[in-house]
């Protein structure tokens, strides 16, 4: 590729290593739950578009968390290293997981897109735990349980007040 490329990737590698993205990431889910629930194309694929960029938003820490910049080497010697059979099952699941997501909303399930929810961030979790050592995957932690205690309860409150206004006849 070109050098600008490297440069663009190299700035935004650079802004990965502030936590504040890795915070802010599983919120992309509340929005992306809105345009599926409302059927939202457009609202998807911007949710999407911003859920990708996001990792280049803040600007890049002045001395970046050993236990960050340990995580974001293992992840990323994993997925610039072989790409077996199994690996690509396995990152074939991102964009399942958003599918499944997304027809669950389409179809009003809210406890579905829980269980999509949950099971997702769980497995990356786990994944952190399998892929890089303690101290990268504790870095991740705390910032997945956050966003899914956050996402979560969202959901759940959300989910309340549709059917509290469909009881109330509104």
């Amino acid at each position: 590729m070109g050098d600008w490329v490297d440069t663009l990737a190299a700035w935004a590698w650079a802004r990965h290593h502030n936590i504040l993205s890795w915070y802010v990431r599983p919120l992309f889910l509340l929005p992306f739950c809105y345009f599926a629930y409302r059927r939202a194309i457009w609202g998807i694929v911007l949710t999407l578009v911003a859920l990708v960029t996001s990792m280049a938003w803040f600007p890049a820490p002045e001395r970046p968390d050993p236990a960050v910049l340990e995580f974001l080497n293992d992840e990323r010697d994993y997925l610039l290293g072989e790409w077996t059979a199994a690996k690509v099952l396995m990152g074939l699941l991102v964009p399942l997981v958003f599918v499944a997501l997304a027809l669950a909303l389409w179809r009003r399930s809210f406890v579905w897109a829980l269980v999509v929810i949950n099971a997702a961030l769980l497995f990356k979790i786990g994944w952190s735990f399998r892929y890089s050592s303690v101290t990268g995957a504790l870095a991740l932690l705390v910032p997945a349980l956050v966003g899914l205690v956050v996402v979560d309860l969202v959901i759940v409150v959300v989910r309340r007040r549709i059917l509290a206004a469909r009881g109330s006849g509104t």
